[in-house]
């Protein structure tokens, strides 16, 4: 490791509360807030802010960092066997239990140098015991994450088989423990880096001697924490605790939600318990709440797609349904829609469950199914509410179809999400639900089917020709669509580096297929024709299915091919 800055008297300015306002990570009224709680019950300043939602701990680290000229060591830094550890403190002449009970943790750098970790490396107390402990040595001290610390005193905990009390019966000792301190950060800790990487779920899944703490990001998960078995109690417990719900409960499903403050952002956490082998499996979905500004254009869509889609989604009546699976960005594109078509002068109502986004100027509507509000009970109500535009969340069964089309024939321009995994087998989905041919072939405008795909990184985005049946494939596209891959390829792959947390790729963008109902396809839709059929009429219209979308964003630059294929497959291509 680096050299370590060795322990300095505090550095009284600027304060570390000065520090965080100078660089823009906290609010002045935050910290007037956490100033307060520290003046009733003390406690560090950093730490008070990290628990009070208002900064992350890695913005206060740095912080710290820059106040106090010590170096923030990361776990891959520290030594990974714990022996290296027990015999540093072994040889400080003093019991394991107090360097554990302290949050401590030493090392021998050299023979000469020890390097101690701690929760509050500015303790007076604890600098003299370690000290006078290593007289012969010299001590540096460094910041750590609470985290990573606390993985490397469990891991001696249980080298020194100091861990063997049995908490998972004790309702009354989760409860407890939900509440200590070193709980209580972990799970904050945990929110407020999923918050600063961009995360949409948390997910804590226990195995039979670990547990991992995963973030889903760009859709996919990423592993970011490691803990021993014996810690997933009580970290269940605070989330379930926050949440609330049962933490008695461990046999049967549950459901909760969570209004949280995070690195200085509101937040909705939905919370989902499945029991499982080793223990409950817990996914929390992050909702900000603060308002994006989304748009059409920003959301990936090719000039063909955006241009047709845009010019549709202003029409008086009819229905537009986007199609995928759950993830692919369709409540996205919907409130995208909104936004594009709100100009105050048209009513426009939405039914959700739940309401992902607010919309200003816009009508919403939260069904309630466990009182019987479903989304067919609250369309009725809508179409009393004289709109013109209705967007439903998705259309689940066919009372919410048949209303739906109804609506749309009756003067209304309705949008809605349908679970099929492509445009085309929207018509056919429709159909198998009760609602007569005739009325979808009527009725509906336009289908288009998404996906997210990973945006390559531009930092560290490397060249790559990909195979030779890829390359046909484009060509044959550039036939059929000159006017989107005009430039020649600008084929990357995705290499990884610190912008991008390792990983190559930073954001998403969609790809999309659409079919446009024209005349000839309405009357295919009608007569139950298959897929296969209809997507040869649709190609007149300039209809291309996912992959081919896919290529050509590749083809641009803008992603991978092989992310492409890992999200759209390889149908339609030959070879490897």
């Amino acid at each position: 490791m680096n050299a370590l800055s060795k322990a300095a008297e505090p550095i009284v300015q600027p304060t570390i509360g000065q520090i965080l306002l100078q660089r823009g990570l906290v609010a002045e009224s935050d910290l007037a807030k956490a100033l307060s709680f520290q003046a009733t019950l003390g406690g560090r300043l950093g730490a008070i802010l990290v628990r009070i939602g208002s900064v992350s701990e890695d913005n206060v680290l740095e912080a710290l960092s820059a106040q106090l000229g010590l170096e923030i060591v990361s776990s891959e830094q520290m030594p990974q066997d714990p022996t290296t550890y027990i015999e540093t403190i072994q040889s400080s002449g003093i019991e394991p239990e107090w360097w554990i009970d302290q949050g401590a943790i030493a090392w021998a750098v050299d023979a000469n140098t020890v390097c101690c970790l701690c929760r509050d490396p500015l303790s007076t107390s604890l600098q003299e015991a370690l000290a006078d402990a290593f007289q012969e040595k010299s001590v540096v001290w460094a910041l750590i994450r609470n985290r990573d610390l606390d993985m490397m005193l469990d891991l001696v905990r249980r080298t020194l088989a100091d861990d063997g009390r049995d908490v998972t019966g004790d309702v009354a000792l989760l409860r407890e423990l939900a509440e200590e301190a070193p709980v209580v950060e972990l799970v904050s800790n945990a929110l407020s880096q999923a918050v600063n990487e961009g995360a949409s779920d948390i997910h804590v899944e226990p195995r039979e001697h670990e547990f991992d703490i995963r973030y889903r990001i760009d859709g996919v998960l990423q592993n970011r924490l490691t803990l021993p078995r014996s810690r997933f109690d009580a970290v269940a417990s605070r989330i379930k605790l926050i949440s609330g719900l049962d933490i008695a409960e461990r046999r049967l499903p549950q459901d909760g939600r969570i209004g949280l403050r995070i690195s200085g952002k509101d937040l909705d956490v939905r919370v989902s318990c499945l029991p499982g082998v080793w223990g409950e499996s817990i996914v929390m979905r992050l909702l900000l709440k603060e308002h994006k500004n989304f748009t059409l254009a920003k959301l990936g869509m090719s000039s063909d797609h955006l241009e047709v889609f845009a010019r549709l989604a202003n029409e008086p009546y009819g229905i537009i349904l986007v199609t995928g699976p759950t993830g692919s960005g369709k409540s996205t594109t919907l409130k995208a829609t909104l936004e594009e078509i709100k100009d105050g002068k048209r009513k426009i109502i939405t039914v959700e469950d739940p309401v992902e986004y607010n919309i200003p100027g816009v009508t919403q509507v939260q069904t309630k199914a466990d009182i019987g509000y479903t989304f067919a009970r609250a369309l009725r109500s809508i179409l009393r509410q004289d709109p013109d535009t209705i967007m439903i969340g998705e259309i689940r069964d066919v009372e919410t179809a048949q209303i739906a089309v109804q609506a749309s024939l009756t003067g209304h321009m309705v949008f809605s999400t349908l679970h099929t995994n492509d445009a085309l087998s929207a018509f056919t989905r429709l159909i198998d639900m009760g609602v007569e041919p005739f009325l979808v072939a009527s009725s509906i405008r336009a289908v288009m089917a998404q996906r997210l795909v990973r945006q390559l990184c531009p930092h560290c985005r490397v060249p790559h020709d990909p195979p030779a049946a890829i390359i046909q494939k484009c060509h044959e596209l550039r036939k059929l669509f000159p006017q989107l891959m005009t430039n020649a390829p600008r084929w990357f792959a995705a290499k990884g580096c610190r912008q991008c947390q390792n990983t190559g790729y930073r954001g998403r963008i969609g790809i999309y297929e659409m079919a446009v109902v024209t005349d000839e396809l309405s009357d295919m839709v009608q007569h139950q024709k298959p897929i296969h059929e209809m997507a040869v009429v649709a190609r007149k219209s300039g209809y291309r299915d996912l992959l081919e979308d896919g290529l050509i964003k590749a083809w641009q630059g803008e992603t991978s091919v092989e992310d492409v294929l890992r999200i759209a497959g390889q149908m339609g291509v030959d070879g490897d």
